[in-house]
């Protein structure tokens, strides 16, 4: 699985071997760590809890359960503007801050 993380014209790709396997705290921090780079405080904004949902949105589980990224669009997450693109990709932007902050999920199929 690929992470596209984005900061106005500034980008970071991140690959993920196994969704199923995603460890948040290390993947959200990669991302805290380019933001913070750039200049950019991303306090307040739950990404740890973000990229869970955005997973499970494009992949589904292992045990079966369907992949839904149109009603986590249609549910939201805090602090996030979702939208969900053809083949599959989620895209969350995060509201309020300039320039864009957001992060794209790639599915591997």
């Amino acid at each position: 699985m690929e992470l596209e993380v984005s900061f106005g014209e500034e980008s970071l790709t991140l690959n993920v071997e196994n969704p199923f396997r995603l460890d948040p705290e290390e993947v959200g921090g990669k991302i805290r760590s380019f933001a913070e780079e750039k200049g950019l405080s991303l306090d307040g904004l739950d990404i740890e809890g973000l990229l869970p949902k955005m997973v499970k949105g494009v992949y589904g589980c292992e045990e079966g359960c369907p992949a839904d990224a149109r009603r986590l669009v249609t549910e939201g997450y805090r602090g996030f503007g979702l939208e969900y693109i053809e083949g599959g990709i989620l895209k969350a932007v995060a509201e309020g801050i300039q320039p864009v902050f957001a992060i794209k999920v790639f599915p591997d199929f």
